[in-house]
């Protein structure tokens, strides 16, 4: 059995797929301003301007829009914690560093059209939503300490940034606002990006290092949680969003997993050893018994929404 890569080989080795990715990047990617997708029409003072502050009936946003909303705006606003973690697994220097920076930049103008358009639309408390978002980012997110480097990184990135592209689309759709909607397709378009990027890295890293490519992706697989876990109301917010298919399991397993695991070939590669063999039989148990988990799931929520349905329906008739 040959000895593992290091860090620093799989560094130099990679390096080639990570320039000719940001040059696919960069030849793909349409640039965008924030400020196209806000209607500052609808902005007013608030009373620190003389104007008049939120209150809840200025939103048109329903419970569970606003909820995904917030969710998403302050997972994004982590993004200084998302930089030093990425760098610190990556490299500062040559195509690694490039790639860094352009993807902080990028997703820097997430949150900057999704907090403009909150304030300008009063879709959601703003004194609320700022409180959250220093309490937020005063705690940061860290890598967790079985992050032991650039494959672990790799692999929950892909899968995370499909799962953000999810979420952002979901999200756009219950909004029922169609300028909402525009501005997180945009968002979501990038999310889509940015993952192709790091999974066409994870599929080279899987041809140069399969046995540790397919650890670390099982891993990551076995522990995945979203990079906004922490976060003020994280239980109470997610349970909302599972429930109204923002982001569910079904959606986790279906359009996450599978997909990315199957353009990586993982179960009919034939490139392991015994070791990468007991990580994929590992990954294969997780799946079918998350696939039961998802059945169990739907069947729960279907017979909450049905007994939710009853219980206003009737309260419907006892008003008429």
């Amino acid at each position: 059995m040959g000895r593992d890569i290091t860090q620093h080989e799989l560094l130099v080795e990679l390096e080639p797929v990570v320039a000719e990715n940001l040059d696919r990047h960069l030849a793909t990617a349409k640039d965008w301003n924030p400020h196209d997708y806000v209607p500052w029409d609808e902005g007013r003072n608030f009373a620190a301007m003389g104007g008049v502050d939120w209150d809840p009936e200025q939103s048109r946003l329903s419970e569970v829009a606003k909820v995904a909303m917030i969710t998403n705006l302050l997972t994004e606003d982590n993004l200084p914690s998302y930089h030093r973690t990425i760098s610190e697994h990556f490299s500062r220097d040559g195509a690694w560093g490039t790639w860094v920076g352009r993807w902080t930049a990028e997703e820097n103008r997430h949150g900057i059209a999704m907090r403009d358009y909150l304030v300008v639309t009063r879709g959601v408390d703003p004194v609320a939503l700022e409180n959250d978002r220093m309490v937020h980012m005063t705690r940061g997110v860290h890598a967790p300490e079985y992050f032991m480097g650039m494959l672990d990184q790799v692999a929950y990135v892909t899968f995370q940034e499909l799962a953000t592209r999810i979420s952002h689309r979901c999200t756009g759709r219950v909004c029922e606002d169609p300028i909402a909607d525009r501005m997180l397709k945009r968002i979501a378009t990038d999310e889509n990006l940015h993952m192709i990027f790091y999974r066409n890295l994870a599929g080279a890293a899987f041809d140069l290092a399969p046995d540790q490519a397919m650890e670390s992706v099982t891993k990551i697989i076995k522990d995945f949680a979203m990079p906004g876990r922490g976060m003020p109301n994280w239980r109470r917010n997610g349970v909302l969003m599972v429930k109204h298919g923002i982001y569910d399991l079904r959606q986790h397993l279906d359009e996450v997993l599978l997909p990315v695991l199957r353009i990586w070939n993982v179960f009919d590669r034939a490139d392991f050893t015994a070791r990468g063999e007991r990580s994929r039989e590992e990954l294969c148990e997780y799946l079918e018994k998350l696939g039961k988990d998802v059945q169990r799931f739907e069947e729960q929520r279907a017979r909450m929404l049905a007994r939710e349905a009853a219980k206003a329906e009737k309260a419907a008739a006892t008003v008429s």
